[in-house]
């Protein structure tokens, strides 16, 4: 797991979403195509305007990657719908030494998301892709061609991913709101 101290002082030097991508506005445009296109349902803002404890979560992430920009946005979404999460971003090679701590299969890969609770306790890390892109992208690359760098996913493999991402936040709050040390803090 993370070192609480650690994951405090990289949170304090994250920015918000809008300042992630004003950082390279060069590469912004299909985060903004992303963002523009995706939208919740009226049931998942409600799950989400029903979350009671506060999240903070941390984005590692390249704005170049375009896996960050079919997600990025989606995630950015899912906090736009309630105040309690704390979504922050930070570049992966900014970060360097944090994010040598988050590799997975072997990489520095991005997205990573990593999911905490209000005094900063680790509770899930996420990322670099949720199954139904992990899925998508084997349809497309293990076949005969392989998709364009920043084409664009399918509807519904991106409306899948979007409920993916919806699913981890919803159990990290169920894991926060069930949890004997932060109920007892909170008298609940």
């Amino acid at each position: 797991m993370i070192d609480r101290s650690s994951l405090e002082a990289i949170f304090a030097r994250a920015v918000s979403y809008e300042r992630y991508l004003e950082s390279d506005s060069s590469r912004a445009g299909g985060w903004n195509t992303v963002h523009a296109r995706t939208s919740l349902t009226t049931v998942q803002r409600e799950e989400i305007a029903g979350f009671t404890r506060q999240m903070r979560v941390l984005v590692v992430s390249g704005i170049w990657c375009g896996d960050c920009v079919q997600q990025g946005p989606l995630l950015a979404r899912i906090a736009e719908a309630n105040p309690r999460i704390d979504l922050r971003w930070v570049d992966r090679d900014a970060e360097a030494e944090f994010t040598r701590s988050l590799t997975i299969c072997g990489g520095g890969r991005v997205p990573v998301v990593v999911f905490a609770a209000e005094d900063f306790e680790t509770c899930a890390i996420l990322g670099d892709r949720t199954l139904s892109r992990y899925r998508g992208l084997a349809r497309r690359q293990l076949g005969a061609s392989c998709e364009l760098p920043w084409a664009e996913i399918p509807h519904d493999e991106s409306a899948a991913v979007l409920q993916e991402w919806l699913d981890e936040f919803e159990r990290v709050q169920w894991m926060l709101r069930l949890s004997p040390r932060l109920r007892q803090q909170h008298g609940d």
